[in-house]
């Protein structure tokens, strides 16, 4: 079993984990900009918001926490997610190679 197998596993078994809070980031960080530079809403209005966003709802230890797993979280996903790529494309090109003309 090689590097790229384990990472392959470790990926699938730490997505469903990382998936919620990082789709809660993404959505209340996209949504807070939206109102607020586009829309012309307050900080105050949407603050709300960023209280999600940065986890602020879980207290100060646990907003910090939340963010460190957080972004952790999304940089383990996307290395192993390379890693997995990077597998798929060079297994297709040796394929590719290896195919006869005739």
């Amino acid at each position: 079993m090689n590097f790229t197998t384990n990472s392959r596993q470790f990926h699938k078994a730490l997505a469903p984990w990382v998936f919620l809070p990082l789709f809660i980031s993404a959505l209340t960080g996209l949504f807070y900009r939206i109102l607020k530079d586009l829309l012309g809403y307050s900080r105050e209005e949407v603050h709300w918001l960023m209280s999600l966003h940065e986890g602020e709802w879980l207290g100060d230890n646990g907003e910090l926490i939340y963010v460190i797993l957080n972004s952790l979280g999304l940089i383990w996903m996307l290395i192993t997610g390379c890693l997995i790529l990077s597998r798929k494309f060079s297994f297709a090109k040796k394929v590719t190679k290896g195919e006869s003309k005739g």
